[in-house]
């Protein structure tokens, strides 16, 4: 077994920043590129061969590697461009929406693009929340689907999925549940859990890049469900053109056009990392770092946003500085890389390849910042990514 700092090797950007940044984009692994290389050595020497050599089983083959990250069985799991098209794909089985069971209900906390998606929506009633027990409370007859998030994305905290899953089933609604700030540093079991629908994407944690996004069907659904969001992967013949739809067997149906086998190529240098390790094993070095981040920021004065207690801890803290966007600024260009979200604070995420030394330095540098107005030339700065 590697310790965890000798995967420092394998992130090329650490070798010249500070990155605590993996809550909103993993580092590029090492051997990516060398992937995409041969995405391009495929299409160079192959050409419309790759297809049948890789190219067209990618969405699934790849949505497996996930599956096993996220505990789902093989077979239930297919990549997706991003979390929106998913979740489109998701609601896309319930069209038409009957009138006496066109009810949303999802928590105010949910990420900006879910919640476009639902209010963009005539004829579904949105009903926000402002907590996973209000949820509950608000869950009826009259419920369609709950998108919910297992990590929340501005606080990072973990959420209390079972009482909202069971209250759900009561009544015939259906979860989908947003693993994107929790695969690859919360462990997740979508079997246990019983979730109808999980999605979730590889640009934070599992360090696989953009346009990689993945969509988890429980397996009982499957075969039931018609997906009306769909496009040509999604017949059980797509090679034979034919005029009518005949859905795929399997997860397959839930595809929608032309793959993107470079993303898919390029994110299993990530998956691998992530397989190898373990994610039980990068959580708890996670709740060790994000609780001497807690101590610092308590030791500097800092105040701290996030959640505190271990259990409801994703694997972010976020730090509530006065001007925060301004202090952010300094504090990347002075190579130390998390993020800003407006209403929260600084983020900053370690993963299982940070040093403690590197926490300790960007909690002194962000103190130094406030102490010495150092922010001061950045004010008026506003997120920008």
């Amino acid at each position: 077994m590697r310790d965890l700092l000798d995967y420092r090797s394998e992130f090329p950007i650490l070798e010249h920043t500070t990155y605590l940044a993996s809550h909103t984009l993993g580092p590029m692994p090492r051997r990516a590129p060398e992937l995409l290389a041969e995405f391009a050595r495929m299409w160079a020497e192959r050409g419309i061969r790759s297809w049948a050599e890789g190219w067209w089983e990618s969405p699934l083959r790849v949505g497996d590697q996930i599956g096993r990250i996220v505990g789902a069985a093989p077979g239930s799991t297919v990549m997706q461009q991003n979390v929106a098209i998913a979740e489109a794909i998701a609601l896309s089985c319930f069209h038409p929406v009957d009138p006496g069971r066109n009810r949303v209900v999802y928590e105010r906390a949910n990420f900006p693009s879910v919640r476009y998606l639902y209010q963009a929506q005539p004829d579904l009633d949105v009903v926000v929340c402002d907590d996973a027990e209000a949820i509950v409370e608000r869950i009826d007859e009259r419920t369609l689907l709950v998108p919910i998030s297992h990590v929340l994305f501005k606080e990072s905290e973990v959420q209390e999925v079972e009482p909202i899953v069971r209250r759900a089933h009561e009544v015939g609604a259906h979860v989908i549940l947003d693993c994107y700030q929790s695969a690859g540093i919360v462990p997740v079991d979508l079997t246990a859990l019983g979730v109808d629908f999980a999605v979730g994407g590889s640009v934070k944690w599992l360090c696989g890049g953009p346009a990689n996004g993945w969509l988890y069907v429980r397996p009982d659904l499957v075969e039931e469900l018609e997906p009306t969001y769909t496009g040509w992967q999604a017949h059980e013949r797509p090679f034979a053109f034919e005029e009518t739809l005949e859905y795929a067997a399997g997860a397959a149906r839930f595809l929608t056009g032309t793959p993107n086998p470079a993303a898919h190529m390029a994110g299993t240098a990530g998956y691998d990392l992530i397989e190898e390790i373990g994610v039980e094993r990068i959580r708890d070095n996670s709740l060790r770092q994000t609780q001497l981040l807690i101590d610092l920021a308590d030791s500097a004065g800092i105040d701290v946003y996030s959640r505190r207690e271990p259990g409801r801890r994703g694997g972010a803290v976020i730090l509530a500085v006065p001007q925060g966007a301004a202090v952010y600024a300094e504090l990347e260009s002075r190579g130390i890389l998390g993020d800003f979200r407006p209403g929260a604070g600084i983020r900053l995420g370690p993963h299982f390849f940070t040093t403690d030394d590197e926490l300790r330095l960007a909690v002194d540098q962000i103190a130094e910042i406030v102490e010495t107005g150092a922010y001061q030339p950045h004010l008026g700065a506003v997120a920008k990514h």
